[in-house]
């Protein structure tokens, strides 16, 4: 009867982490169904963006409050989760605080631990009053009704329960209490059980205990339905970011042979095709669907925090048109888990379903809206690229559907004719130097 709980807790835990393997393994699924691309050119800077940006949090602070109190519950929860292993421990063989032997050093940590939580706590409160009472703008745009909304609040919740349970386990513990080392905060909650007998603070403390691990698993699990899933993609999603200059644009391979074919004036117009030409033609130029976008787009997208800071920085998106870097990601994401449960109904097949990420999701005005400069993914602090997916999807729209704005088939048309964007005759393209 002794072994009850610690099989219960095995069971718990291999549930908990086994569910979470299933559904890393659809994730890992869902970004493969993306083009291939290579992404492990000048390891050096890649390697450098993961240890500023995604662990040192150095876009995060350039907006001071919001980024202050995200460092605080960024290293706290990663911090304190260090119990964990005690707690897998003390679950699995039946001990009780196994790392207690380790005396002060034991002490400096749990210690260390209720600071930070304490901390967690009250940043989360902080950040609970800016989505809720102040209603920062950011949170209160048209993605952010419904699921959104109702998830930022939830894993404000967790936070704080997890927080909570931490030093309420640690301040019903009476062992642990008269040790008087490393309960530095749990010191002052535990008087409110000062009525309690030794047999009910040990239930309470047993119940927070349980309460707590299992709080995690369940937090852990919660992650791939939830935008803080960032909390594990953000690293590999900093190391597989655009590296290049920002103004730089990827371009098509097949449609630069063309062009610089045309541009060769020694080239024979007349020569046949290689055997290789029509395999370097894409089946399809640009993005319709989110099967045409990169595995990285696709990462991206999963990674996207919905904190909005790229919309907030969006011109378009301030004066007023319809343009929402934070809805091409959520709508990316969203479309892609739409594609990932077709699949899985299906036997591992999609069936085409009769939609698609552009029109069904994405329209052509929020597209044309963009003015390409790149402030989406400045602000972005986990290195997610908008603007690439919205440039693949301009692009089949150009070159698949001829449905370019009539201002950009003026100026393709006046390249055309007059090889310059305006609509004047060629030999009269260096009068403005008379001027």
């Amino acid at each position: 009867m002794d072994y009850i709980p610690n099989i219960l807790f095995a069971f718990v835990l291999i549930a908990g982490l086994g569910y979470f393997a299933f559904n890393v393994r659809k994730l890992i699924r869902n970004i493969n169904l993306g083009k291939a691309k290579e992404v492990n050119d000048n390891k050096p800077a890649r390697w450098k963006n993961v240890i500023m940006i995604a662990l040192g949090q150095s876009k995060m602070v350039k907006r001071p409050v919001s980024g202050f109190f995200h460092v605080i519950v960024y290293v706290g929860f990663v911090i304190i989760n260090i119990e964990v292993l005690e707690i897998i421990i003390d679950g699995l063989f039946g001990t009780h605080r196994i790392f207690s032997s380790l005396g002060s050093v034991y002490g400096v940590l749990i210690g260390s631990f209720e600071v930070l939580a304490a901390l967690v706590f009250i940043a989360v409160v902080v950040f609970w009053i800016r989505r809720n009472v102040i209603k920062i703008k950011r949170f209160m745009s048209a993605e952010m009704k419904g699921w959104p909304k109702s998830d930022g609040n939830i894993i404000l919740y967790f936070e704080m329960v997890l927080m909570a349970l931490f030093l309420i386990m640690n301040a019903t513990d009476l062992t642990f209490q008269q040790t008087e080392s490393g309960n530095v905060i749990s010191q002052y909650i535990a008087p409110f059980f000062s009525n309690f007998s030794e047999s009910a603070l040990h239930i309470v403390e047993r119940s927070a205990w349980w309460l707590h691990i299992v709080g995690i698993l369940i937090f852990l699990n919660y992650l791939y339905f939830s935008k803080h899933l960032h909390i594990l993609l953000a690293f590999p999603n900093t190391y597989y970011g655009n590296i290049n200059p920002k103004g730089q644009f990827e371009n098509d391979a097949a449609v630069t042979k063309e062009v610089m074919l045309m541009m060769d004036p020694d080239a024979d117009p007349f020569a046949a095709p290689a055997e290789d030409a029509q395999d370097e033609t894409p089946a399809k130029f640009g993005a319709s669907d989110v099967q045409d976008l990169s595995w990285v787009n696709l990462l991206n997208a999963y990674t996207c925090t919905e904190c909005g800071r790229c919309t907030s920085e969006c011109p378009a998106n301030i004066t007023g048109k319809k343009l929402s870097p934070r809805k091409i990601m959520m709508d990316t994401r969203d479309r892609l888990e739409e594609v990932g449960k077709n699949i899985d109904a299906n036997k591992g097949v999609f069936v085409d379903d009769g939609k698609q990420l552009l029109n069904d999701y994405i329209t052509p005005e929020e597209l044309w809206a963009c003015t390409s400069c790149n402030a989406c993914t400045e602000a972005c602090p986990v290195s997610i690229d908008p603007l690439n997916i919205i440039m693949e999807m301009r692009r089949y729209l150009v070159m698949e559907e001829s449905a370019a704005p009539m201002e950009l088939n003026n100026m393709m048309t006046n390249v055309e004719n007059n090889g310059a964007p305006w609509p004047y005759n060629q030999m009269d393209r260096l009068n403005w130097k008379d001027e």
